[in-house]
Formats: structure tokens, sequence, C-alpha cells
């Protein structure tokens, strides 16, 4: 006979673990532990046929495909479902959650991550090269601040996604202080 245990752990959904390539502020271990909570582990990588810019009044960088280039950074093991939906909100819309192949630079293995790519192929914002150290010496401070902020408004009920804030219940029945069905 199986042990409650072992039945329990078979009938619960296989959990799913993801790999993201970060290129730019989630670089800094101290912003990816304010999102996560946790510093998972990570390895130093790179992405072949992509470019790092800098952004006209941003102090982030975004990344569009670019034959022939490349772009250093390191990739997030071992990210839950949950924590991927921190980064999705994290990263907004301008950029678009891509699977791409990325080679491990001290084995030079390769891998599937995930990685944020910027939204607008076309937008004349996008210049030069980003850089990691300047913005480290620049901008991390209050960017670990502005950080702290969207953690803590993320907690909040009402910044909550439209699915984790749904008011009604799967028969049907409305929660309290909802006033009609979510859409």
């Amino acid at each position: 006979m199986a042990s409650s245990s072992s039945i329990a752990s078979s009938s619960s959904p296989p959990l799913s673990l993801h790999n993201v390539f970060v290129y730019g502020s989630l670089l800094a271990d101290e912003v990816v532990h304010v999102l996560l909570n946790r510093l998972p582990p990570s390895s130093h990588a790179s992405l072949n046929g992509y470019h790092r810019f800098s952004i006209k009044g941003r102090v982030y960088p975004a990344i569009l495909p670019v034959e022939s280039k490349k772009v250093t950074g390191k990739v997030l093991m071992g990210i839950t479902d949950p924590e991927l939906v921190v980064l999705d909100t994290f990263e907004d819309v301008e950029y678009l959650r891509r699977t791409v192949e990325i080679s491990l630079i001290d084995s030079s293995e390769t891998l599937l991550a995930d990685t944020y790519v910027w939204g607008n192929q076309d937008d004349p914002d996008l210049y030069g090269d980003w850089d990691f150290e300047e913005w480290k010496r620049l901008h991390m401070k209050d960017f670990l601040a502005m950080t702290k902020g969207f953690m803590e408004e993320l907690e909040q009920p009402e910044s909550k996604t439209r699915v984790a804030t749904c008011c009604w219940l799967k028969d049907g029945i409305e929660k309290p202080g909802c006033e009609g069905p979510s859409v």
C-alpha cells in the first residue's frame, strides 16, 4: 500500500521551473533578491544574434535581434511560475518574453531560456551600447528603491493581476466585497 505522502506527491502537478536570461538591471543580485525574495542559482551566459541598446530617457536597456552581435549576461535558473509572473509584471508591456538559445560562458553548453526582448523594433529612442558598470555607479541606488516600491505596490490587493483578483469563484459564487463578475 502506498504511503499518503507518495499519493499526495503523485497527484500534485509537476512544478515548472524556468531559465531566464538577464542582461540589464537584473544582473544586479540586489534587484533580483528584492523581486524574488531569494537569489536563484545563476551562471554567466551570452546570447548570440542580439544587441543591448541604451534607451533615451531610461536607465535600463533593451535587446533586439542584430546579426553578428552578442549580449553577455547571466541565466537565472530554477525560476518558478509565480516568480516568472513577477518578472513579467516588472518588465511590463514594453518587453516581450521570448525563448532563446543561450551559451553558458563557463562550459559553452547551450540551453533554452526565456528573455525579455524590446517590443518596438523600430524605436527611434534606442541607441549605442548599454553599460552595466555605469548603470551600477549612476543609477543602481535609485533603481533599487524603485524596485522595492514596485514590490510593495505589487503586494497590494488592488494591484494584482486580473486573474488573481477575479471576484467570482468557479461555482459562480461571488467573493465578499466584489461588485460583479470580472471580465
